[in-house]
């Protein structure tokens, strides 16, 4: 495929997912109480969750460097897709690659803009958007939306044993690129390293 047909097919997807996941917070955010789920499956709930942390609600840093940190993260993933396209890289390696950026940029909204344009969440109420009184949050404060849960295994109590995180699409694009490169693209992983080190040396 052609450089140009790429960073449009790239760029799609990119785009692509990044909707899918903008809409379904969007949803959730306008539609559920904190806390609010439905029942899909035995093992698959919509729980809505809000978390000022990393994914899957882990939290370890500071929430304005974690932001931060996520920006820094995602432009030089950019950079990385750009030069992948620039060497003619399989397709289904810059797809994977893209769906790390568009798992970043999904999150990286939620920090920056969504403690502005939503009022808060909770367990009693809904939230509006963009409320006359002002958001939750200043810029970079906001907090990450997470609804898909996975109960899977329980204990002789009922209590949820796996898999306790709540978590979003971008979350879950994230994840499955890291899976499909471990299984598919190590090589071509490798090989883009390589010849950066060897570019540095």
């Amino acid at each position: 495929m052609s450089e140009k047909k790429n960073r449009i097919l790239i760029s799609l997807f990119i785009v692509l997912i990044l909707l899918i996941d903008q809409i379904s917070k969007f949803y959730i955010k306008l539609h559920f109480p904190l806390g609010g789920y439905i029942e899909v499956l035995p093992w698959f709930q919509i729980c809505f969750v809000e978390n000022p942390g990393m994914a899957f609600g882990w939290e370890f840093f500071d929430k304005l460097f974690l932001t931060l940190f996520r920006i820094v993260v995602a432009g030089f993933m950019c950079y990385y897709l750009h030069t992948l396209i620039k060497k003619h890289v399989k397709t289904g390696y810059l797809l994977t690659i893209a769906l790390v950026i568009a798992g970043a940029l999904g999150n990286i909204i939620d920090c920056m803009f969504y403690g502005l344009i939503f009022s808060e969440s909770t367990p009693f109420s809904i939230a509006t958007f963009m409320p006359e009184n002002g958001g939750y949050a200043p810029f970079f404060y906001g907090k990450v939306v997470d609804m898909l849960y996975f109960p899977l295994i329980h204990n002789d109590m009922g209590e949820v044993l796996f898999f306790k995180p709540v978590f979003n699409i971008a979350d879950s694009a994230i994840t499955i690129a890291v899976f499909l490169i471990l299984i598919f693209y190590r090589k071509e992983l490798n090989d883009s390293l390589e010849k950066k080190e060897k570019n540095a040396a």
